[in-house]
């Protein structure tokens, strides 16, 4: 924009200035010279008046066709479309490459809640199996004591049961030797009255008395032995029902040893969920050293994004520049109207 109050003669006193001081009076150093303030084209249109008011032209002593002229307005129009085609493909391109980032990180933004939630839940399995690791261990160790209990209990009624054995044995062996005493005896009375028949009459009475004697003592014997059959009896039955609760306590063992293994089956599946967790683990952080990535290089997007319109922006600079060059190197009128053109351009 032009200064306000900016005169001709405020631009020739900077373009005398700059000639004093061996310099070329051109558009950009009379700006400067008046403290970067007044629009270039009225700037221009003031040098142009003064050259004309003194009677020199533009194009400092060299005489340009017309031909010369539309080559180098054609070349600035190429110059400045080329330059503003190359700022709106690069804007796409960073454009389409920065949507493309951004849908990226969304993408790993809710792979990452995904994996946060299955890790979550991941937990809670771990918990709820280790509470119920906790609560089997203990059945477990309840019915480790109940069968250590179980074991003594057997052993005690096995050493028991020797023992009735034993017992009952015993009383056989006593009855064996009562039945071999009664043969012998037998045999001794036979003997006896085999040799003292004459003293048989008067020694009637003493053997009748160790008869009967004798045959208390062998009734005593038989109802003992039948006692002794009876409690055979009861200890064999005793012994049968040991025996089916020893089976029964075997069958609880082997249904105990069941729900050891299945124990077991749960721990290796509680090793394979802490696994499945430590591979878990590691898959959310190669998501968060991958999000941490597509953030660095959306920063560096970004940058080359802000270079490329710096780039733009020193090619603009570039443009009005050679602009400013083709209006000096222009006759008068065609170089006033190609310098606004360039000035229009600019301002769209």
């Amino acid at each position: 924009m032009a200064r306000g109050g900016l005169y001709k003669s405020d631009v020739q006193k900077a373009r005398d200035a700059l000639r004093a001081q061996g310099k070329h009076p051109s558009v950009d150093a009379v700006r400067v010279a008046l403290g970067n303030t007044g629009s270039k084209t009225t700037i221009h249109r003031y040098l142009k008046e003064l050259e004309e008011e003194e009677g020199q032209g533009l194009g400092t002593k060299v005489a340009v066709s017309d031909a010369v002229q539309d080559l180098v307005g054609r070349l600035s129009a190429r110059l400045h479309e080329e330059a503003e085609a190359v700022v709106a493909e690069a804007q796409q391109r960073f454009a389409a490459q920065l949507q493309e980032r951004s849908e990226a990180q969304e993408q790993a933004r809710r792979e990452a809640a995904a994996l946060s939630a299955q890790l979550q839940r991941t937990e809670t399995a771990l918990h709820e199996e280790r509470a119920v690791h906790a609560t089997d261990r203990q059945a477990l160790a309840d019915r480790t004591t109940e069968i250590a209990q179980l074991g003594e209990r057997i052993t005690g009624l096995i050493a028991r049961l020797a023992e009735h054995e034993a017992h009952a044995i015993s009383l056989e062996e006593k009855h064996a030797h009562a039945r071999e005493a009664l043969e012998h005896y037998r045999t001794s009375m036979k003997e006896q009255r085999e040799q003292e028949q004459r003293r048989h009459e008067h020694q009637v009475q003493e053997l009748q008395v160790t008869l009967r004697q004798a045959n208390e003592a062998l009734n005593a014997k038989n109802h003992e032995l039948l006692q002794l059959n009876r409690d055979n009896s009861q200890w064999l039955e005793r012994h049968g029902r040991l025996e089916r609760e020893l089976a029964e306590a075997r069958r609880g063992i082997e249904a105990q040893q069941k729900e050891l293994d299945a124990l077991r089956m749960t721990a290796a599946e509680h090793q394979a969920l802490q696994v499945r967790w430590a591979e878990d683990t590691q898959v959310l952080e190669r998501v968060r050293a991958e999000l941490a990535s597509v953030r660095v290089d959306a920063t560096k997007e970004r940058e080359r994004r802000e270079q490329a319109e710096a780039n733009a922006l020193r090619a603009g600079v570039r443009l009005e520049t050679l602009e400013q060059l083709l209006a000096q190197l222009s006759p008068d009128q065609p170089a006033v109207g190609a310098a606004s053109g360039g000035k229009e351009r600019r301002q769209r």
